[in-house]
């Protein structure tokens, strides 16, 4: 089983930075890649971001794009995600998740990652 743990949450200010940190451990696992959803209270899981490992490749929601910077760091099996002026909107749990093999389904899906973190409790105040 592999572990994911998130980190970097925090209660901030509407134009503040925020810097997200997962780190994937456990047994031997390929790590094809990681992203970044959300979910606000009463709302569906959203994709932020996701990046692909071996080539650092970036996927973003379109809403994410130029305020979002994901990245990753291959020794240390672990992904960020740079997020700057936040809005209130942005208020949500974060969730880590890996994508242990390739798969066919998109990178936005969530039910194309085989493993998930407790996630990390970003709030925006106005």
């Amino acid at each position: 089983q592999v572990q994911l743990v998130e980190s970097g949450g925090g209660l901030v200010q509407a134009g503040d930075s925020l810097r997200l940190s997962c780190t994937a451990s456990g047994r031997t696992f390929v790590n094809y890649a990681m992203a970044w959803f959300r979910q606000a209270p009463g709302q569906e899981r959203e994709f932020v971001a996701a990046i692909r490992f071996a080539t650092a490749s970036t996927y973003y929601a379109d809403s994410m794009k130029g305020r979002f910077t994901i990245s990753r760091d291959n020794a240390k099996n672990t992904v960020y995600l740079q997020m700057n002026s936040l809005k209130p909107e942005d208020t949500a749990v974060y969730y880590c998740a890996l994508r242990a093999r390739p798969m066919i389904t998109s990178m936005s899906a969530y039910t194309g990652y085989t493993d998930w973190g407790q996630g990390t409790q970003v709030t925006v105040s106005s």
